[in-house]
């Protein structure tokens, strides 16, 4: 059983942790854990294969879209280009993997499968950006 001395050492011990993190630090590992979530739902090698879900990896690109302009101030600019080009690498699998499920008839998120994406570096379409609502309707 853990005594009040080892729960007030505990705390301790993580405020002081807490102390020395840096906000920056924070988002440059959320966005590595992100990307790689962003790749496993890809499903591009055998071992993520039964795990693709374009959903995740959709909201992977587009958290790291948000997030990587947020460090420019503020982490070497060689960490920003990576982190804008794992972005891009993820827009073109996903444009790939897209593509080949909507070959094969299944609909990638956000997207029909008869309108195609016609740029593999495009991004998914934003539903704020639809033609329809651009039309008024």
């Amino acid at each position: 059983m853990a005594s009040q001395e080892d729960e007030e050492r505990a705390a301790r011990e993580l405020a002081d942790e807490l102390q020395r993190l840096r906000v920056e630090d924070i988002v440059i590992q959320t966005l590595v854990t992100v990307s790689a979530i962003g790749y496993r739902g890809l499903g591009l090698t055998p071992d993520t294969k039964d795990a693709r879900d374009l959903s995740q990896a959709k909201l992977a690109i587009d958290t790291m879209t948000a997030l990587t302009p947020v460090l420019e101030k503020v982490v070497p600019p060689e960490l920003v280009r990576d982190f804008n080009s794992s972005v891009a690498n993820l827009q073109l699998a996903y444009a790939g993997v897209a593509a080949e499920e909507a070959a094969a008839g299944k609909a990638a998120p956000d997207e029909p499968v008869e309108e195609p994406q016609s740029e593999a570096s495009e991004p998914p379409p934003q539903p704020e950006d639809s033609e329809e609502e651009q039309a008024g309707g």
